[in-house]
């Protein structure tokens, strides 16, 4: 028999109303998008030992990869419920990306800088220069944009469908 828990579709439906104000305009700081930044900026420092290049993709890779070891962590553990919730995490960080790869030609966005001064790196802008992709970062960036929307949807869709309760085949009768 199954049965739909309330409190999880809520949840599921509150995400869904959090990935759409975010989609509506991902240049607005969000909640998440504080929890991704100090993520993405000790990737930086992890990666530091690797060389500038990687030092500099660190960020990224330290930002998508916290939700999607959390996602995987989960999924491993058939917490489906959970690793739905840490897969829109994963849109969501992929939001974030999308607005900072957008940005490697004008370099509008304000930065952080660990150690403070103007040698501050635009991430992206360093790294599509290095790749010869500096032209194509809107498209790049709509790219990753599109990907934490489909992620985004898929999660809510897979957060609904473990909201629902079932009960085990071949219990006592």
């Amino acid at each position: 028999m199954k049965k739909l828990n309330y409190l999880k579709a809520g949840f599921v439906l509150a995400m869904a109303v959090y990935g759409v104000i975010c989609a509506v305009d991902v240049t607005e700081p969000r909640f998440l998008d504080r929890v991704d930044l100090v993520i993405h900026e000790a990737g930086h420092m992890l990666f530091s030992w690797f060389g500038e290049f990687l030092q500099v993709l660190g960020g990224t890779i330290g930002q998508l990869f916290v939700p999607a070891a959390f996602t995987v962590y989960f999924h491993l553990r058939r917490e489906f419920f959970s690793s739905a919730v840490t897969s829109f995490w994963c849109g969501q960080s992929l939001f974030n990306v999308s607005v900072y790869i957008r940005d490697a030609q004008a370099m509008v966005l304000p930065l952080v800088s660990i150690g403070g001064g103007e040698d501050t790196i635009h991430d992206w802008n360093y790294l599509l220069s290095w790749s010869g992709l500096l032209r194509w970062d809107e498209a790049i960036g709509t790219l990753v944009y599109l990907l934490g929307v489909g992620v985004m949807l898929a999660s809510v869709a897979w957060g609904l469908y473990h909201s629902i309760e079932r009960e085990e085949a071949g219990g006592e009768g």
